[in-house]
């Protein structure tokens, strides 16, 4: 005899998303705001097409259950990748600075013919990616158990 999955019979695990078009990567851009990485943590590998980056990503969709539950907020390594990538460009980001930590603001698209488009990553600073892609795929998966955020503090964006 089969039984109804019960709410208490739920539990967290991994992400583990993809987006092949502009509405699902404004869902895994909303995830991977405010993620952090060392720009030593990006590859791109031009034969395979693929450009990732391991991030240190917030943990936004717990963020309501760590208050409720007043524990310390968390943060995951993640692995973001951009799949069928052309070419790839930056502002704002020096590869020689091996210290240089940077931070992400926000994933978008810019679609142009048959499916061709860019992956736009921006970064806070005035800095950026563009990936010129044959057709969006892009997929984010978490890597790592998620872990105290160092600070112990919802990043903030006041103006």
């Amino acid at each position: 005899m089969s039984e109804d999955a019960r709410f208490e019979d739920g539990r967290e695990a991994p992400l583990n998303l993809g987006a092949l078009d502009g509405d699902d990567l404004q869902v895994i851009s909303a995830l991977v705001q405010d993620a952090v990485f060392p720009v030593t943590e990006m590859s791109w590998r031009a034969k395979e097409r693929r450009f990732a980056i391991l991030l240190n990503r917030f943990r936004w969709e717990d963020r309501d259950n760590a208050e409720k539950r007043r524990r310390d907020v968390e943060r995951v390594q993640s692995v973001l990748v951009i799949e069928n990538v052309l070419k790839v460009a930056s502002q704002g980001v020096d590869r020689t600075d091996k210290d240089m930590i940077l931070s992400v603001l926000s994933l978008g698209f810019d679609a142009g013919d048959d499916g061709t488009g860019a992956v736009t990553i921006t970064l806070a600073g005035d800095g950026g990616l563009r990936l010129s892609v044959e057709a969006l795929e892009v997929s984010l998966r978490d890597v790592t158990r998620p872990y105290v955020a160092p600070s112990k503090q919802v990043p903030d964006h006041k103006v």
